[in-house]
């Protein structure tokens, strides 16, 4: 048996050449009008039918993220810290008060629940107005 002889086991079907009239009629199984009767069959891609359908708006939208911050109480800061120390981000970090977001140290807000008794100085973070009456009234009592 040589490579030029071998042949496949069953003929291969011929395909059917439509529209060239014979026993299929005029239309040829086609139908009579619209897109998919007519020769070549340039369909419209199915991305752009969603494109289309998609509301279009006008002018360049884009909305910034608000900051995250991340909350600590007065009554964490109470525990932790001693008369005098200065509070940063950082600080927080070292001591696993808060953490980093992906990578970065975070925003730190410093709320006022709870009660401090201690003198703090907090620097580098937003503070709400209940907690910055808590210490500062500690300040003018120490002074």
């Amino acid at each position: 048996m040589q490579f030029h002889t071998l042949q496949p086991a069953h003929k291969l079907k011929p395909k059917k050449r439509i529209g060239r009239g014979g026993k299929r009629g005029t239309y040829s199984g086609r139908g009579i009008k619209g897109q998919k009767s007519r020769a070549g069959k340039k369909l419209e891609p199915m991305i752009r039918g969603l494109i289309k359908r998609y509301p279009k708006m006008r002018g360049y939208k884009f909305k910034a993220r608000e900051p995250q911050y991340k909350i600590v109480n007065i009554d964490v800061l109470e525990k932790k810290f001693k008369p005098g120390d200065i509070i940063t981000p950082d600080v927080l970090l070292e001591k696993q008060i808060i953490f980093k977001i992906k990578t970065r140290t975070p925003n730190v807000k410093i709320l006022g629940k709870g009660e401090i008794t201690k003198p703090l100085t907090i620097k580098n973070c937003i503070i709400s107005k209940n907690a910055k009456q808590k210490i500062e009234k500690l300040k003018k009592v120490s002074k």
